[in-house]
């Protein structure tokens, strides 16, 4: 005989219908992204491409029916959702492009930031409890960013690829958990 009350018990169902449906859409997501990579960033730059349009909409209405703003914040909300639009749309033109646009924009940002955050690692060594781990990750960070600024693209495949199979490795934790959970 269970001692749960039908408020705990429908509080647990809740969760492991969450942990459930969030482990299905990262597991098929995963698996659509190393099944045809090419394909799932495409679409995902159509959503991109979808939220700069929509963006761009309500920033444009911000700026032409907002009574509380004036002057400038009005101009810029214009201006704003007219180049967010204008970005939306060329996006939709070309998305194979753009997707390739955006991979390598992404590899260089994401080779930006490891060289800073290995260089900031390196800052902190006085800090640091273990100086050894500090400059060993400080090292290896600065020269995966500096790899990944040599070919961005190649670097945001390989990116892409480990960010499906990271969705499927936890998309499967997740639907695991939802089949083991229980209340504390």
């Amino acid at each position: 005989m269970s001692t749960e009350t039908p408020a705990a018990t429908t509080a647990v169902n809740g969760i492991r219908i969450a942990f459930g449906v969030g482990g299905l859409v990262a597991l098929i997501v995963g698996i659509i992204i190393l099944v045809w990579p090419g394909h799932a960033a495409v679409a995902l730059t159509g959503v991109i491409a979808a939220y700069a349009i929509i963006g761009g909409l309500v920033y444009a209405g911000l700026g032409i029916f907002s009574k509380a703003m004036r002057g400038w914040a009005r101009v810029g909300h214009i201006v704003l959702g007219v180049l967010f639009i204008i970005a939306g749309i060329i996006a939709f033109t070309e998305l194979a492009q753009t997707a390739v646009w955006l991979a390598v924009f992404v590899g260089i940002l994401v080779g930006i930031m490891w060289i800073v955050e290995g260089v900031v690692a390196l800052t902190t060594l006085q800090t640091a409890a273990s100086k050894g781990w500090s400059v060993f990750f400080a090292i290896l960070s600065i020269v995966a960013g500096i790899i990944l600024l040599l070919s961005p693209l190649w670097g945001a495949i390989v990116l892409w690829w480990l960010l499906g199979i990271s969705l499927v490795v936890l998309g499967i934790i997740q639907v695991v958990r939802a089949f083991t959970f229980k209340a504390a």
